[in-house]
């Protein structure tokens, strides 16, 4: 199955048949949103907005984290880096805010439970 994010994934990140890393250190599980932004636009930590950066709580997931994430339907967001933040992240709402590169794939996401290995 196609992932989401456009991110080249590294060479040594394995996945089994179930789409789970085989090497991971954590991993998190819980309710993701999904936002999207002007191409211009730049993360909380600088960098560039593109699919495969997303948005956490940096207490608990340093910017510059390698994720993999795999949402509880099946659907393969994939290969991420944590690279913004947002209120409801620090608030707890959300676990992780999914970078989309429309609104209208933002809304079609929705609010998706998700398991989020973090690699490394």
């Amino acid at each position: 199955e196609m992932s989401i994010s456009v991110l080249e994934v590294p060479d040594d990140l394995v996945l089994d048949e179930n789409n789970v890393p085989l090497n991971y250190t954590a991993v998190y599980t819980g309710k993701s949103c999904a936002y999207s932004a002007k191409p211009t636009a730049k993360t909380a930590s600088g960098r560039q907005v593109t699919v495969g950066h997303v948005a956490v709580n940096p207490a608990l997931i340093p910017y510059g984290t390698e994720l993999f994430i795999v949402a509880h339907d099946g659907t393969v967001y994939g290969y991420a880096i944590a690279a913004d933040t947002g209120t409801g992240l620090i608030e707890g709402v959300c676990l992780v805010d999914l970078f989309m590169e429309s609104y209208e794939a933002s809304c079609e996401w929705g609010a998706r439970q998700v398991d989020i290995y973090v690699l490394g």
